[in-house]
């Protein structure tokens, strides 16, 4: 008897030392906020902002099992019209469901304020877009997860507060940071944006706000032409605008020490509370619009820095989402290396 008692509580404790091991050995997941909808936004054919943007990523991410057991996939929901409003006039709101709902023929159009493709369905897709990202905030807010990753189309950055342009609607990141504000009464959110292209909308709206720190790296000289390093705010937000410009053909080396030596030191006194990240993808070597040449190493060891920010900031959450990226391969093996360190969280 006293031999089957020492065996059970030998078993017992080796349960116990594997249960506690597990528990340190698992990996924090990560949300990722997709919708099948996202694929009926109908930019035309030939058109660089496609659907086929996301198949490759999203297949990994359902199917791929270095990935499956670890995601979360919340339900998205459209945002309304007042939390777009957040970031966004009525009037413009207004605008684009006018637009939008006037057509009556599914061949697409443009946006009367600039370069941006309409088709009928692409308000609800836009609505969706927007609430896909709020709801990752809600999932972190509630401690659900530390961070997500928003699959959306279209993207957003170029949005100001009363416009659309460069393929974009409604802009998520501004719509998120002042959900964050709104909602959860946080008053220092960082916003980084690391398209090739500078999201001129996002700065635009929070150009003179000093509790959103815009943070862009991107090509110089590249379409909107706006985020020259002397950009730095206005009035009370001068000094939270934080511009890098790359010369074409740039790559991991100056993408990296952008962080590295200009916005990891800035974060020792801003300390935000949230981090969100405008991800485009277009940097990417061999994209078919950008020019510079990242490698998914390079966007694996920002998202270290990113998450060493956030460690030091003692932060509440990491939201990325998709903005720009033309080669779905690249969109696919740029994720997924950010993915896996947000594992580590």
């Amino acid at each position: 008897m006293f031999f089957i008692k020492k065996v059970v509580v030998y078993l017992l404790s080796i349960t116990s030392l594997l249960l506690i091991h597990n528990a340190l050995m698992a990996k924090t997941p990560v949300a990722i906020l997709y919708d099948d909808i996202f694929l009926e936004h109908n930019t035309g054919s030939g058109h660089p902002e496609r659907p086929e943007r996301l198949f490759d990523i999203i297949d990994t991410l359902k199917n791929n099992p270095d990935f499956k057991y670890d995601l979360v996939w919340p339900k998205v929901r459209k945002a309304s019209n007042s939390e777009i409003a957040l970031a966004h006039s009525e009037k413009y709101i207004q605008l684009v469901e006018n637009e939008i709902r006037a057509l009556d023929s599914q061949t697409p159009t443009f946006l009367s304020t600039g370069d941006t493709v309409i088709s009928p369905i692409s308000l609800d897709v836009a609505q969706m877009s927007v609430g896909a990202s709020l709801v990752g905030i809600d999932e972190i807010m509630n401690g659900n997860v530390k961070a997500a990753f928003s699959f959306n189309r279209p993207p957003g950055h170029h949005a100001t507060k009363d416009k659309g342009m460069g393929f974009c609607i409604y802009n998520h990141a501004a719509i998120a940071a002042k959900y964050l504000q709104h909602k959860y009464s946080l008053s220092r959110v960082l916003i980084i944006d690391f398209d090739v292209h500078h999201g001129n909308g996002t700065q635009d709206i929070f150009y003179d706000d000093p509790s959103v720190f815009y943070f862009s790296i991107h090509q110089h000289p590249f379409y909107p032409g706006s985020g020259r390093p002397n950009e730095t705010g206005i009035a009370d937000g001068e000094g939270f605008t934080l511009n890098i410009d790359l010369a074409e053909g740039s790559g991991d080396d100056l993408f990296i020490k952008g962080f590295s030596e200009q916005l990891v030191p800035k974060m020792k006194d801003f300390k935000p509370e949230f981090i969100l990240i405008s991800a485009g993808f277009d940097a990417h070597e061999n994209d078919l619009l950008g020019k510079l040449s990242y490698t998914s190493n390079g966007y694996k060891q920002v998202a270290q820095l990113i998450n060493t920010i956030y460690k030091n900031s003692n932060a509440k959450g990491i939201m990325y989402m998709l903005e720009g990226g033309y080669l779905p391969e690249n969109i696919d093996n740029a994720s997924q290396a950010i993915i896996k360190e947000l594992l580590e969280l």
